[in-house]
Order: structure tokens, then C-alpha cells, then sequence
């Protein structure tokens, strides 16, 4: 592969990890935003149970008591939903962050094989000097016996 494709890769490979960290970002604000939706709805619901706590024991009809149960019932299932909702941004999170390990592989990897080709062109191009200086020395030294 020529430097020009390596450059290309390698910016090719960092828009990719660049993105990837863009993802991980987004998914991070999510699973953030639902954890603490998630414990919103939870201590909603804890203080819904004790203030209805109260209520029953000073005395209550039926109805408001089938009130209480129904209304309970739905919170309970928006508590758990959310749970859900919160765990699958958190397994969105945990992909993201694969994601970006891996990007940052690639790139790291990209430069390590760009850094090890330029070292060899490199040593090739001291080599290609070496041997012309000693050409050059022995034809010198050639036509120094030759003249001697």
C-alpha cells in the first residue's frame, strides 16, 4: 500500500472513531436521561404509596380506594417500562462504548503500520546513500591508482 492510501485509510479510520464517539455520546445523554426518568417515576411512586398510607388510615370510601389501586397499578407499570427503557439505553451505552474501543483500535493500528512503513522507507532510503557513497569512494579510490 502506497503512503497516500495509508493517509486515506487513516482518515477514513478517525472520521469513523470520530463518529463512534458521537454515538457514545448520544447514548450516554440517553441512558442518563432514562436512568433518571426511571428514578423520577420510582420515588413518584414511593411517595404516591405513603402519602395513600396516610389517607387510608384516617378512613376512606371503596371508590377512592379502587382509585387508589387502579391509578397504582398504572404507575407500577410505568415504573417498570421505564425500567426497560432504561436498561436497553444502558445495553446502547455498552455498544457505543464497543463501538469506539474498536475505532480507536483501527486508528491506532492505521498509525503503527504508517509509522513502521515510513521507518523502513526510511532505512531503504540510508541504505540506497550508504551504497552510493561507497560507490563513490571506491571509484575515487580507483582513479586515484589509476593516476598513481
Amino acid at each position: 500500500m502506497s503512503a497516500s492510501t495509508l493517509s486515506l485509510l487513516l482518515e477514513r479510520a478517525e472520521a469513523e472513531r470520530d463518529a463512534a464517539a458521537q454515538a457514545l455520546h448520544a447514548a450516554s445523554a440517553q441512558a442518563d436521561a432514562a436512568r433518571h426518568q426511571h428514578g423520577e417515576l420510582a420515588g413518584y411512586r414511593q411517595e404516591y404509596q405513603q402519602r395513600w398510607t396516610q389517607q387510608f388510615a384516617s378512613g376512606t370510601t371503596m371508590s377512592i380506594v379502587g382509585c387508589y389501586q387502579n391509578f397504582g397499578q398504572r404507575l407500577d407499570q410505568a415504573v417498570d417500562t421505564q425500567g426497560h427503557v432504561a436498561r436497553h439505553a444502558d445495553q446502547r451505552q455498552d455498544r457505543a462504548r464497543d463501538a469506539l474501543r474498536q475505532a480507536e483500535l483501527r486508528v491506532a493500528a492505521l498509525r503503527q503500520l504508517i509509522k513502521r512503513r515510513e521507518a523502513e522507507a526510511q532505512r531503504a532510503n540510508e541504505r540506497r546513500e550508504q551504497r552510493a557513497a561507497d560507490e563513490f569512494a571506491a571509484r575515487a579510490h580507483l582513479r586515484r591508482m589509476a593516476h598513481a
